[in-house]
């Protein structure tokens, strides 16, 4: 009996100083992506381009078991100069987490689509991310702002509040409207809900709404000296709600995802009242069929789109196919051929694309 007592408060003891244990420390890690792209479109001459995409570092640091800070930075195109190429801080944000309850305050992403978030090259079968995910759904989507979510049984769920959109540039979608966190207002917000399930091993299915409404009023933002900057009159005049969803399967050497989305508009200056489309990917997994180490797959992809109403100019269908292999998680090597037209086009684009993708 002695004994047993002894266990108890040693284990009492325990559970009551496990803080103790935990140390703060940081943690590096990143993604990036060379890409090969070939495109031509009917007797025209062939472009050919080889760009080192996207290079991320990724830091961040824990206080505690609870709070955290998490950061991402991103060169595009290797280069920044004289409007080429791009460097921004795509996350920075404070964390708070247990095991059903989370807060983020700083850069943060609204959780839309598959991509939006967890968009490391090895994620998705392409050389390039899916046109859907540029056209529809503006990949990737960053701003100041903050969000709670939590998760219970497989079920997960996010609540965010984001810095206006400039409406000045909402036309063909909302892509051209971010304001990447430079001095942008918050007058409306951007709010966007998400609801996820990922109870079944390799399985995420959910949805989305994001909204953005059109304000009574016209807004200003000046600098120190008067000057208008970043939102002027007219800016977040356009208001528009984004519906999404969004289904991924990745397990027993099965792929397929498909993502739908629609966007309705207020004010559109283009007159366009929607605009939207879904993508469909689908694979297998050979590698164990022909003795290989990793995964390679063969995939296919059928996309429709259309970025105004029912324009015959801005309705696109792509279809492509591919083969991406990985030797292991953490690197994807990819190839893909496929044709890019719009309705009222009389020439496809035919596009070759190599590459090869990491995440550490």
């Amino acid at each position: 009996m002695k004994h047993i007592l002894i266990l108890a408060i040693a284990v009492f003891c325990l559970i009551m100083a496990q803080d103790d244990f935990f140390e703060p420390g940081y943690s590096i890690g990143g993604y990036g992506e060379l890409h090969y792209n070939r495109a031509q479109t009917g007797d025209d001459d062939a472009t050919t381009t080889l760009d080192f995409h996207r290079f991320i570092i990724y830091y961040g640091y824990n206080w505690t078991e609870k709070w955290s800070f998490k950061s991402e930075v991103e060169l595009e195109h290797n280069f920044v100069a004289d409007g080429e190429g791009e460097l921004e801080l795509e996350q920075a944000f404070v964390n708070y987490h247990t095991e059903r309850f989370g807060l983020q305050v700083g850069v943060i992403l609204p959780s839309v689509g598959l991509i939006n978030e967890y968009h490391e090259p090895p994620l998705f079968v392409s050389v390039e991310r899916p046109e859907y995910n540029k056209y529809v759904i503006p990949t990737t989507w960053f701003g100041n702002g903050f969000a709670v979510y939590g998760s219970m049984s497989g079920l997960n769920w996010r609540v965010a509040l984001m810095e206006d959109m400039d409406g000045d540039a909402i036309g063909k979608g909302i892509r051209s409207g971010r304001g990447k966190g430079y001095k942008t207002t918050a007058y409306d917000m951007v709010k966007n809900m998400s609801v996820n399930y990922t109870g079944i091993s390799g399985l995420r299915v959910g949805g989305s709404f994001t909204i953005h409404n059109a304000p009574t009023s016209a807004y200003f933002i000046t600098d120190t000296e008067g000057n208008s900057i970043v939102n002027d009159a007219d800016s977040a005049s356009v208001g528009f709600s984004l519906m999404e969803f969004h289904s991924k399967y990745n397990a027993n050497n099965l792929y397929a995802v498909l993502e739908y989305g629609s966007i309705s508009y207020e004010n559109n200056p283009l007159d366009y009242t929607s605009s939207g489309g879904y993508y469909l990917d689908l694979g297998y997994n050979v590698a164990g069929l022909i003795g290989l180490e990793g995964k390679l797959m063969p995939w296919f992809r059928y996309s429709d789109y259309n970025r105004g109403n029912n324009d015959a100019g801005q309705h696109y269908i792509i279809q492509r196919f591919g083969l991406t292999y990985w030797p292991i998680s953490n690197v994807a090597f990819k190839f893909d051929y496929g044709t890019h037209k719009t309705e009222s086009a009389k020439d496809s684009k035919t596009l070759i694309n190599v590459g090869v993708g990491y995440n550490f």
